[in-house]
């Protein structure tokens, strides 16, 4: 199987691209240091990752049975759920719901990104503003996400001023505090005016149909929290059976995220309402009127009938292994598609359906295992990869 000609010229010009190497030698950085700080803070998440483990092998086994048992409870809690088994389905229901003209703020979300969602609803003549961020640097510049968590990570301060003076009109200096308040500014009115808000989940309890989001910026709380309508778009992956066992996986993912404790966990089971008179529940409070859960297969329900490749579902999206891969160090996201490095191979194969792209990134990983050294659900990426070579070589 040869390296596409395009695939290898992306990789060797974000190799010799200084911009790239100073931006992610300062992430990488800092990322190591905090998550070690937090590590060595609560030692015990350790050992809880190995309970999430176990939770995460169980759960991607029942994955329909627990998005029945979630939209059974989100009904109840008087939201409305959906299960789309293709990104078409998902699509057609996320623009119904959501229509056209209308003005919509965004959460970050890889599943998002994985079915195009935004282009697809800007498509329908709505007006779509990422509000993490790195995404909205990366829409304002045309580009694409470079990072599950971080995605323009590949973007230095200097860029990122040169950007923002553009959108303002004003001189800006390479000043991190700076530039944050200049897209506080411009986002913020953004989040009033939105006619929709849109979000994923890091995981979500189906027994309460409770979604988990973390964050540190708040743009989701705003997001899913002013406009008058919250849509969310969640992976059959990231359903687990209970509340308690949500909590730990939450925890494990925002330590090896690189935080001790975020600054925000968000827990959403339906839309708001009061009590306030009478004790009479009345839905439509101060925040969302309307609640919609999407849960999207795109291919999770088969990836989990393989022993080797389904591990690439217990991935928590903490983007720990993405620091630690010797490729990812010097060309970012272009070693990647919607997915990056060697675990995004499985995700360009199997779920994607990216043939061209798989093998690319499967025959580019070194299979040198730092990833799986780092990562808390011990996924083994070089086992993952040497299957998926097999099979793209060996076709049945």
């Amino acid at each position: 199987m040869t390296i596409s000609k395009d695939y290898r010229k992306e990789l060797r010009d974000a190799a010799g691209n200084e911009r790239i190497r100073l931006a992610l030698a300062r992430a990488i950085k800092s990322y190591r240091t905090n998550t070690n700080n937090a590590l060595k803070k609560f030692p015990h998440t350790i050992k809880m990752a190995e309970e999430v483990k176990a939770i995460k092998e169980h759960s991607i086994q029942h994955m329909m049975a627990l998005a029945r048992k979630a939209s059974e409870n989100i009904e109840e809690n008087k939201g409305k759920a959906y299960i789309a088994k293709t990104a078409k389905e998902a699509l057609d229901i996320i623009g119904g719901i959501v229509g056209k003209g209308k003005l919509v703020v965004k959460a970050k979300s890889m599943t998002a990104e994985e079915i195009e969602l935004r282009e697809h609803l800007e498509e329908e003549g709505n007006e779509v503003y990422e509000t993490d961020l790195g995404e909205f640097i990366i829409q304002k510049l045309g580009s694409r996400p470079m990072h599950i968590l971080s995605p323009a990570i590949h973007v230095p301060r200097e860029d990122v001023a040169v950007l923002f003076s553009k959108i303002t009109g004003q001189e800006l200096p390479p000043d991190i505090p700076t530039l944050v308040a200049t897209a506080r500014k411009l986002l913020r009115e953004k989040f009033f005016k939105a006619d929709v808000g849109i979000s994923s989940a890091n995981v979500l309890a189906a027994d309460t149909g409770a979604l988990f989001l973390i964050e540190n910026e708040g743009n989701i709380r705003l997001a899913t929290g002013a406009p008058p309508v919250h849509i969310a778009l969640v992976g059959l992956e990231k359903l687990v059976p209970t509340l308690e066992e949500a909590f730990k996986v939450a925890e494990v993912t925002w330590r090896y995220a690189n935080y001790g404790i975020p600054s925000y966990v968000s827990l959403i089971s339906g839309p708001s309402k009061t009590g306030d008179i009478e004790k009479v529940t009345t839905y439509g409070a101060h925040g969302p009127k309307e609640f919609h859960v999407v849960f999207y297969d795109g291919g999770r329900t088969h990836l989990a009938k393989d022993p080797v490749l389904r591990q690439a579902l217990y991935c928590l999206r903490c983007g720990g292994c993405l620091y630690e891969c010797p490729v990812f160090s010097l060309t970012a996201g272009y070693f990647g598609d919607k997915y990056f490095t060697g675990i995004g191979a499985v995700w360009a194969k199997e779920v994607t359906k990216n043939l061209e792209k798989a093998s690319s990134l499967a025959y580019t990983c070194l299979t040198c295992g730092r990833c799986k050294v780092r990562c808390p659900m011990k996924i083994d990426v070089p086992e993952m990869i040497l299957k998926l070579r097999k099979s793209i070589a060996e076709p049945e």
